[in-house]
């Protein structure tokens, strides 16, 4: 029978809980190293799928939209049910669809599988850091367990390009989702023994009405956001605005109840919301940019994927180096400062590819991804310390899953804003010759992935005319997305500076 901890008090972990620790950031590696392999995969799935560019965005997004959706409804299950039963059922489901997804035959299937994966994704992830906020109860510790958690997600990133290079040049596409076999089964065995079970002790019923408004709300805004960039306004704002008075029938809701599944109030305090907007932010600036990175190193620059993976490396790896050394950091200057100036960071890394236009290098993308490396590592370890430091050890589940929400809607909105930009920017700017076939032309006219298979088949110097016009249109769309990001990260930084100005050093 394992034990349950409620509200355990503040000691001084030993080794059980940091081994405890370890086997934590096995799923933690495994949904980053998901997201991260699945972007550089993207042009060798484009050329044996072939979906269209909505299809396209939909493989990439619909694992993030469908995660945010369930990640406080699965957060507010674990405070009830148990988050070690959770992380362990989540696994098994996260296991099995990711050999579907590994399969799959059609983009329709794959977005499917995907969609499956996310449900069982959201049951691993505020499962981990609440375990965290439970397990290290000591200020300082907590803090560093955090780096290092934040760190998994960074060393997943690393790890996932170099693993998912090695298996693109070698296998097909679906093989990347093998990896999550390996990493899950060291889970299943050794959590049970090394973590203690935890949960609330006076948990509130599911609300189920509340996970549908929260789902609708979510699928509605980032649908509107993907229509709004394929087709224009009046395709996307009703969708859009659908999702909003969702949102808001969603919020009444939660203040209406004693006990609610997601605790709309602590956002009135300005460091959890500051903390959970530089979370979002973060991840946006991100995400974003590896959507456009991994296809220009392949697709514009040429390289193969694992090429690409080790061009990216010094960026994901100096991430994991900040989110460590800014835990000792922020003993002696104050959480807003270091928060704000990761933020300027993100917003410098997508100034320098702006101010290259076009003509963007290698050596400028390594760099501009290298000042994104410090400005996530900083912005994330603090603002994830900051979120759970504000609630007590029983909301842990809860607040854990507001900040994995608030990392998720971010990667969604880092592929569903800056690429559907970049997509629309690359579809109104491509020019398909004639000649081709409208199945050939159609997807040149969609994607880079789609009009590089398209040149293969065309004569040299047709082929040529549509690889120039394609790549041209694709770094056009780069350069756009590039000026949102900067003025993005600006903002946030502005913003971040204001709300956690009160928050001193030596929490």
């Amino acid at each position: 029978m394992l034990a349950v901890q409620e509200n355990p008090a503040t000691t001084r972990a030993g080794t059980r809980e940091w081994w405890g620790l370890v086997i934590l950031m096995l799923p933690v590696l495994l949904v980053s190293i998901d997201n991260n392999v699945l972007s550089f995969a993207i042009p060798s799935l484009s050329q044996a799928l072939a979906p269209t560019g909505v299809e396209l965005l939909w493989i990439v997004d619909v694992y993030a939209l469908v995660l945010a959706g369930l990640l406080v409804p699965m957060g507010s299950l674990g405070d009830r049910i148990g988050r070690l039963r959770l992380l362990m059922i989540g696994s098994v489901g996260f296991g099995v669809f990711s050999l579907v997804a590994a399969f799959a035959p059609s983009a329709a299937l794959l977005i499917v599988a995907r969609a499956l994966m996310a449900v069982f994704g959201a049951m691993l992830m505020p499962a981990t850091l609440s375990l965290i906020r439970n397990i290290f109860t000591d200020p300082s510790q907590r803090r560093f367990a955090i780096a290092i958690w934040a760190a998994g997600f960074s060393g997943g990133a690393a790890l996932g390009p170099i693993v998912g290079g090695v298996l693109l040049e070698h296998f097909w596409w679906g093989s990347v989702f093998l990896l999550s076999i390996p990493v899950l089964l060291p889970l299943l065995i050794f959590a049970p023994i090394l973590l203690p079970e935890s949960k609330d002790p006076s948990p509130g019923a599911v609300d189920r009405f509340g996970v549908v408004l929260v789902m609708g709300a979510m699928l509605s805004v980032t649908y509107g956001i993907k229509e709004f960039a394929h087709d224009g306004a009046a395709a996307g704002l009703p969708f859009i605005a659908v999702g909003l008075v969702l949102g808001f029938f969603f919020v009444r809701r939660q203040l209406s109840r004693e006990k609610p599944m997601l605790d709309v109030r602590l956002f009135r305090n300005p460091v959890f919301s500051g903390s959970i907007a530089a979370n979002l932010l973060s991840l946006f600036a991100m995400v974003g940019f590896i959507f456009f990175l991994s296809q220009h190193l392949q697709l514009v620059v040429g390289q193969t994927p694992i090429e690409a993976g080790l061009t990216m490396l010094p960026g994901l790896v100096l991430t994991i180096i900040t989110g460590l050394a800014v835990v000792p950091l922020v003993k002696r200057v104050r959480p807003a400062v270091v928060v704000a100036g990761g933020l300027l960071f993100n917003g410098a890394g997508y100034a320098l590819v702006f101010a290259a236009g076009e003509s963007v290098t290698v050596l400028q993308l390594v760099i501009a991804f290298l000042l994104l490396g410090v400005g996530v590592g900083a912005a994330e370890t603090i603002s994830n310390d900051l979120i759970l430091a504000s609630v007590p050890p029983s909301r842990a589940g809860s607040a854990s899953a507001i900040s994995e929400t608030a990392y998720e809607i971010g990667s969604v909105l880092g592929t569903a804003v800056l690429g559907s930009i970049l997509t629309a920017t690359y579809r109104s700017g491509v020019s398909v010759p004639a000649g081709l076939d409208p199945e050939q032309a159609a997807s040149a006219g969609e994607t880079l992935g789609g009009a590089v298979e398209a040149a293969r088949g065309l004569p040299a110097e047709t082929g040529s005319a549509l690889l120039h016009s394609a790549q041209a249109a694709f770094d056009s769309g780069v350069n756009i997305t590039s000026l949102i990001g900067v003025v993005t990260m600006v903002l946030a930084a502005i913003g971040a500076a204001v709300l956690l100005r009160r928050v001193p050093a030596h929490r």
